[in-house]
């Protein structure tokens, strides 16, 4: 009820189906991507300052209501596993990171293997394991996990929450044979008549969205579990919050914070790498049905929220243009 309570604005502009963007601080057009290039638009530090502040006070503010957990062990099981295992631990850096996945996590996990000295370089070519060379703070004693969530520094990143949905929909259903299998034909089975002959290759963007709302949150894969349940902002403190829109910007003031070695860099983006535009992630919101999206928003309301990020704009109006 805190949670709900907490963000009551924006649970209530959905509410009355007012879906027009709530926007922070504008950033520079050019920002994101200049600092991608390792330059900035002028006031483009400023913007993000801006933006950090803005994300700082409104996790201060849901993160104090009574209601809400103070640390880890104050979480239920279920959701305490949830956040440990994606804890990755960094012992000779002193660092905790909350690995999301399509937030640039297999880039964050080459970096986390380079600095444990398990690869070479970030821009070694292989397969990502996800779990091998990595140490996963649910896989330590109580009393380890409590040491490091006191003393080491811990940081996430996080994206738009329904680019980051369009993401992992066009990758597991577009390309992976695993998540058409076990997803993909039962989301057509259960929301397409006579869908039962499908290989699950071809589930519809607002079939996925309908899957969505039927699920709950803590019990969702976590390629699209809400981020709030996957890092738990409340329970942790963490120092600092990136963005995946100023990714290597803030993933170089990370690693300059932790003192990583100057040669380790963050990786650059693989060139057969198709990213969600905003023009892409409006094409598929502007053809979905706008009671799907007003229904589905409050599942996802505090990762919009918390990390300041704009509602989408559907309207009838904004969609025609």
């Amino acid at each position: 009820f805190g949670v709900i309570v907490a963000s009551s604005g924006l649970l209530l502009m959905i509410e009355r189906g007012i879906l027009a963007q709530v926007r922070p601080p504008p950033l520079h057009p050019a920002a994101g991507e200049r600092s991608r290039r390792g330059g900035d638009e002028p006031g483009a530090e400023l913007d993000r300052e801006v933006l950090r502040d803005i994300r700082n006070r409104t996790i201060r503010a849901v993160c104090g209501q009574r209601a809400m957990p103070r640390s880890v062990w104050e979480l239920p099981a279920g959701q305490r596993r949830t956040v440990l295992r994606h804890l990755l631990v960094s012992d000779r850096y002193r660092f905790l990171y909350c690995y999301v996945p399509k937030v640039a996590c297999s880039n964050w996990k080459r970096v986390l293997k380079v600095l444990g000295g398990a690869l070479g370089s970030v821009d070694a070519k292989l397969k990502m394991d996800h779990r091998s060379d990595l140490v996963f703070l649910g896989d330590m004693r109580p009393e380890e996990i409590s040491y490091r969530l006191q003393h080491y520094y811990k940081f996430l990143f996080v994206r738009n929450p329904l680019e980051r949905l369009l993401s992992a929909y066009r990758n597991k259903f577009g390309e992976i044979k695993e998540y058409q299998q076990r997803y993909g034909v039962e989301i057509v089975r259960r929301y397409r008549h006579d869908g039962g002959g499908s290989a699950g290759d071809d589930v519809t963007f607002s079939e996925f969205l309908r899957y969505l709302l039927d699920e709950e949150a803590e019990r969702m894969n976590e390629h699209w579990m809400p981020i709030y349940n996957l890092c738990q902002p409340c329970a942790v403190r963490y120092d600092f919050i990136g963005s995946y829109e100023r990714l290597h910007a803030d993933a170089n003031y990370v690693l300059r914070r932790v003192q990583s070695p100057a040669s380790v860099r963050f990786p650059e983006r693989q060139p057969w790498y198709k990213p969600v535009t905003a023009e892409t992630l409006q094409y598929y919101l502007c053809n979905t049905q706008r009671r799907l999206i007003k229904e589905l928003l409050p599942k996802y309301i505090l990762d919009f929220s918390l990390f300041a990020y704009p509602l989408p704009n559907v309207t009838a109006e904004f969609c025609r243009h």
